[in-house]
């Protein structure tokens, strides 16, 4: 009996085949794990979301670090996400050489709604093994931020975060690396449409 086993794709594998234009300009993908796996389209309160967390950011944030929204950042040797937003230090090539990797990340954002138990179960323990100190997920099914902070590998060999705040709708969250910015986070999630 033959056994086979998928094949586990690497950056440097993923990038040529993006290269060489295997992937068309529609193909919303992602390496996870060593696998191409399809994004997941968005709703409207996730666009929505997206739009004004992006719009707070930027008049927070100005040239202090570099804000990415949906591009890919590397972690060796088998994940080249596209989280929603990454804040990034800033760089003087702006990441032209490499896309960013988890010690220039300063905050890493998932906005969830159909996708929040992926976030939850399959890129929260990638991101907390690749070491990115703090991981948000502005969780759109419950209605408030998951704000993920400490990593660490248990004795199973497991990967986490420690700490988990949540942050409602109408509270305001400090940015980490930057605790004199606070968001407000009543200018990011949607509004409520009356019924």
């Amino acid at each position: 009996m033959t056994i086979t086993t998928a094949k586990r794709f690497t950056i440097a594998e993923y990038d040529r085949l993006a290269e060489l234009g295997f992937f068309s300009e529609d193909d919303r993908v992602e390496l996870i794990n060593g696998e191409i796996i399809p994004m997941v389209s968005k709703g409207k309160p996730h666009s929505v979301c997206e739009t004004r967390l992006e719009r707070e950011l930027y008049k927070l944030l100005g040239e202090r670090a570099t804000l990415r929204g949906q591009q890919p950042i590397i972690i060796p040797d088998y994940n080249e996400p596209e989280p929603d937003r990454v804040i990034v230090k800033n760089r003087e090539d702006d990441y032209l050489s490499t896309h960013p990797h988890p010690d220039e990340i300063l905050l890493l954002i998932e906005i969830s709604d159909s996708s929040l138990k992926y976030d939850q179960e399959v890129k929260l323990p990638i991101y907390a093994e690749a070491g990115i100190s703090h991981y948000w997920i502005f969780n759109l099914v419950d209605n408030y931020l998951e704000n993920y902070s400490e990593f660490y590998q248990d004795l199973q060999g497991k990967f986490g975060y420690r700490s988990k705040l949540i942050f409602l709708p109408n509270e305001s969250v400090n940015l980490p690396c930057f605790p004199d910015l606070s968001l407000d986070l009543s200018k990011v999630f949607p509004k409520k449409l009356p019924e």
